[in-house]
C-alpha cells in the first residue's frame, strides 16, 4: 500500500512539474478595432481595399506571422515589424471584385508564439458597372456650399508707421 501511495505521489508531482503552461490566446495579446469590414456595394472590376487595425494589448512585442486570405481573389499585406506594447499594426486586404453578387471573405491571422488562429472577415456586394453608375446617379446630390472665410487685414501696432511700398508696374 505504501508503494502504491508513493508511486501516486511521485506521478502527481512529475505531471505537475512537466505540465505545459497554459497556451496564450489571441484575445490575450491582440485586440482588433473591427473584425468585420462591410464594403457595401462596390463596382465590378474595381478592387476594394479594407484595413484591419490590431492593437498589441500584451506587455511584449507582437509579431504578425501571417495573414492569409482563404481564396485567390484576395491579396493581403500586414505590418511586418514587431508591434510594441500599446501600439497598433495593420492588416490590409484587397478584394478583386471580378464577379457580381454578394461576397464574404476571410483572412486567417497567425501571431508569433500563439497557437490559436484568428479569422477576420470582409463582406459586400459587387454590382455591375452599369448598376453602380445608376445607383450613384440616383443618390441625392449633396449641395456644396462655398466656404466663407473672413480674413482681417493686419492692423499696425500703436506707434508703428505704416510703410507705403511701390508696386512694380510691368
Amino acid at each position: 500500500m505504501k508503494t502504491f501511495l508513493l508511486s501516486a505521489a511521485v506521478l502527481a508531482i512529475t505531471s505537475t512539474v512537466f505540465a505545459q503552461p497554459q497556451a496564450k490566446k489571441v484575445a490575450d495579446v491582440a485586440k482588433f478595432t473591427n473584425e468585420t469590414i462591410d464594403f457595401g456595394k462596390i463596382k465590378q472590376s474595381v478592387p476594394a481595399k479594407g484595413t484591419f487595425t490590431v492593437t498589441n494589448i500584451s506587455s511584449t512585442p507582437l509579431i504578425i506571422e501571417q495573414a492569409n486570405p482563404t481564396c485567390g481573389c484576395t491579396i493581403s499585406d500586414y505590418t511586418k515589424e514587431p508591434i510594441a506594447p500599446g501600439k497598433t499594426g495593420v492588416i490590409n486586404a484587397t478584394y478583386n471584385a471580378a464577379n457580381a453578387g454578394h461576397f464574404e471573405k476571410h483572412l486567417t491571422v497567425k501571431f508569433a508564439g500563439i497557437d490559436e488562429m484568428k479569422s477576420i472577415t470582409f463582406t459586400g456586394e459587387v454590382i455591375t458597372a452599369e448598376e453602380f453608375d445608376k445607383a450613384k446617379a440616383a443618390a441625392p446630390a449633396v449641395e456644396a456650399k462655398p466656404a466663407t472665410t473672413a480674413v482681417a487685414a493686419p492692423v499696425p501696432a500703436k506707434g508703428v508707421k505704416k510703410v507705403k511700398t511701390k508696386s512694380s508696374k510691368k
